[in-house]
């Protein structure tokens, strides 16, 4: 039994690669002229989606500027981006919504092409082709620039110094915004400035307002950064307002040596961690007549006592269940959690039916790779008053996990890195019930006019 078990999870890793192999092979075995090279189309994807970590200073392990560096990887690269390991997005395909803003996931025929190029010998091709060398920006540039221009504001922690290794640290400073008059955030992005990015494990924001006892008073979250998150885009009908006179309240979690790469030397100084906000160029009450929050929902009871244990070897699914008094539309979903984390899920169960309609999985999860998964507008969930949103996740304390650095750890519920954690950040528009009729009606005459093909 335990040798036909082992056999049966072996095929099952394999076999999509496998599958993936053979019908690439057909698709291309039918013209040797279509077989890929390097200097026709392989450099091409290449550099679409890989060297922008791949590069000089990057912060992947390899640079995959040309076909000299290109080469010898072919076949581990065929192995990552087959099994969708590389680019680094763990979103599942065919669970829920697939329309997704930031998706890095690789097209599927250009998946197939790569794994035809390696199995063909990865050949360079005509030599009197020369590669477009990809457009890269600065390794500091801000990652919605190109769209969005500059940051209207860019709010700095104070600096900390950080030891190459060592135990974990917390720092939480307090610092203004600078902004004298409300104003709705169109999209922010937090980023560890130079070599802090090797020891920021995470950076929480929250707005704070002064209060008459000379303290503060938390107004809302503002935005979560973990290793890898690539920013947060609001939607352009809703407000997530920036009041006046306001300040942040930094919450960082410092990993010395992290969880990429390792810290140089013997201490990193000035460790700062930036927070960039792109403002709506109209007055506040122009922009939307509904606010949108984000907030940590978290998964389990005993979430603040630490009532989470994962026995060495073992396994364990946490499960969390949110509903809301008025309607709603989700606009982004991030699980958390550190390095026994799996699996995670997104449901939303409506009691007047009894259905339950699966919004997102995503079951190859990395703590080294933190994605806030925006949801296009137009297809992001409406949820109706009562319905309620089931969050999953699910964690691996075998020695079958990659990321499992002591499988004979028992591991609890807490902040440090070995710990665990069991939440979702979650970004939700507040809707009333005409808004929310409204919309449900526009999606409907949208998918009307796509079925019939009218133009009306």
């Amino acid at each position: 039994m335990i040798i036909h078990a082992l056999r049966f999870k072996f095929l099952r890793q394999i076999l999509p690669f496998i599958l993936l192999q053979t019908w690439s092979t057909v698709v291309f075995a039918q013209d040797h002229s279509l077989t890929p090279t390097y200097n026709g189309e392989i450099a091409q994807i290449i550099n679409k989606n890989c060297v922008v970590c791949h590069r000089l200073g990057g912060i992947a392990p390899m640079q995959l500027t040309n076909y000299e560096e290109v080469r010898p990887w072919a076949p581990l690269i065929q192995l990552k981006v087959a099994n969708k390991e590389m680019p680094p997005y763990a979103y599942d395909d065919g669970i829920g919504i697939q329309e997704l803003l930031g998706d890095w996931r690789m097209e599927p025929d250009d998946i197939a092409a790569i794994v035809a190029w390696v199995d063909a010998g990865s050949p360079q091709g005509d030599l009197d082709i020369t590669p477009p060398s990809p457009e890269l920006p600065s390794l500091e540039e801000w990652n919605f620039t190109a769209e969005l221009g500059e940051p209207d504001i860019v709010i700095s922690s104070d600096p900390l110094d950080i030891p190459a290794s060592g135990n974990d640290q917390w720092f939480y400073p307090i610092v203004p915004t600078g902004v004298s008059e409300d104003r709705c955030i169109k999209a922010m992005q937090v980023k560890p400035k130079g070599d802090a990015k090797t020891v920021v494990h995470h950076a929480n924001t929250s707005i704070e307002i002064p209060n008459e006892q000379g303290g503060y008073d938390t107004y809302s979250e503002l935005t979560e950064y973990a290793m890898g998150k690539w920013g947060e885009l609001i939607p352009v009908d809703v407000c997530r307002t920036l009041p006046a006179n306001s300040f942040v309240r930094w919450r960082m979690h410092f990993f010395p040596g992290g969880l990429g790469a390792t810290a140089p030397g013997t201490m990193i100084e000035d460790n700062v961690v930036e927070l960039g906000i792109w403002f709506h160029e109209q007055d506040i009450s122009e922009v939307g007549e509904f606010t949108q929050d984000l907030r940590r929902y978290n998964l389990r009871e005993g979430y603040e006592n630490n009532l989470f244990v994962i026995p060495p070897h073992g396994f364990v699914m946490t499960q969390g269940f949110h509903s809301f008094d008025h309607p709603v539309r989700i606009d982004s979903y991030q699980p958390h959690g550190h390095l026994r984390l799996r699996a995670a899920s997104i449901e939303i169960f409506y009691p007047e039916t009894g259905r339950t309609e699966q919004i997102s999985q995503i079951s190859n999860w990395s703590a080294t790779w933190h994605h806030s998964h925006i949801y296009d507008p137009e297809i992001a969930p409406l949820v109706p008053t009562g319905a309620v949103l089931i969050l999953k996740h699910w964690y691996d304390n075998s020695a079958d996990n990659p990321n499992n650095p002591d499988p004979d750890q028992w591991v609890y519920g807490g902040s440090r890195t070995g710990d665990e954690m069991s939440h979702d950040w979650i970004a939700v528009t507040h809707l009333d019930q005409v808004r929310y009729d409204e919309l449900v009606e526009e999606r409907r005459a949208r998918t009307n006019k796509l079925l019939t093909g009218s133009e009306d």
